[in-house]
């Protein structure tokens, strides 16, 4: 018979890396992590970690049962949720990964009213343009940008139709003028940011006559996507964000929308579980309120 215990050990063994951070977190020895990790090793006969005296790594049975280890207790949660949490009143803690501006500038007075309504419930935030594995990463949902590819995720849209837009400052625009066509970027300046540790310098847009991909140069380049945007709003040059991000701006005249009659790239916003059956009542009441708010700024380009 599985223990639970020894399938909560190896989940944090995994996404901590060793069996004695694993222990540190738990408060018990080492010894007794590994202990917990081989009995279950034993009851599902598949070894599950490579170990060696530096490292520790799952083997691809271990990668494939993380998963339904991560939904297993996830299930166990929920049930006992279930049975104490009545009217709403949700507690525990989540664990919440976005993008950094989406993050700060949206998603987090939403967040703030989120925990208002549920004074029990704690909220772990990590606000990082690097893209976290939920199965790995110590975190219950990640918010992310894009179309998702990795079909062990189970994605729910929070902005489907959302775009990436160009946009500059008034104060820009008054002083190097307004491009009107995408040839014109080339004689602009064009503030950049890096996704995956690449700069982004080639720009998608989608006109009547067919796609473009456009090869464009700046002098200031970020790894946060939020430092770009403000350096468009304190008109250092020409941004292309996503709709989402730059509605703030542009909603108070920060910012000023450019070319808006050419489609920019396709910029979905989704809300990302390891699987459905994750989706605690306190998850699935944040998807809700997440997915009207951002669907209806997205609705308003």
């Amino acid at each position: 018979m599985i223990r639970l215990e020894d399938v909560t050990l190896f989940v944090r063994s995994a996404a901590l890396g060793s069996f004695s951070n694993a222990a540190r977190e738990a408060g018990l020895l080492p010894g007794q992590v590994s202990a917990a990790v081989q009995r279950l090793e034993r009851d599902l006969d598949k070894r599950l970690f490579a170990r060696s005296t530096r490292s520790l790594r799952l083997t691809a049975e271990g990668e494939k049962y993380l998963p339904y280890a991560l939904e297993m207790l996830a299930i166990v949660q929920a049930g006992a949720e279930s049975l104490h949490n009545t009217d709403h009143e949700f507690s525990g803690e989540l664990k919440i990964a976005v993008p950094s501006d989406t993050g700060r500038n949206l998603l987090l007075p939403l967040l703030n009213a989120f925990c208002r309504q549920h004074p029990k419930l704690a909220l772990r935030l990590s606000v990082s343009d690097q893209v976290s594995d939920v199965f790995r990463d110590p975190v219950d949902v990640a918010i992310r940008y894009g179309v998702l590819n990795d079909s062990s995720y189970v994605a729910l849209p929070l902005a489907d139709n959302n775009r990436r837009v160009l946009a500059a400052s008034p104060d820009y625009l008054a002083r190097h003028g307004r491009p009107e066509t995408l040839d014109a970027l080339a004689d602009h300046h064009c503030i950049l940011f890096t996704i995956n540790g690449h700069a982004w310098d080639r720009w998608p847009f989608y006109p009547e006559e067919g796609s473009r991909e456009l090869k464009v140069y700046g002098r200031l380049i970020s790894d946060d996507a939020d430092v770009a945007r403000r350096w468009a709003v304190d008109g250092m040059g020409i941004v292309y964000k996503s709709w989402i991000d730059l509605y703030p701006d542009i909603a108070a005249g920060r910012l000023e929308v450019l070319l808006p009659q050419i489609p920019g790239q396709a910029a979905p916003l989704n809300f990302i579980c390891p699987h459905r059956r994750q989706f605690s009542p306190a998850i699935r009441e944040l998807y809700r309120q997440l997915h009207q708010a951002l669907s209806d700024i997205a609705g308003r380009r």
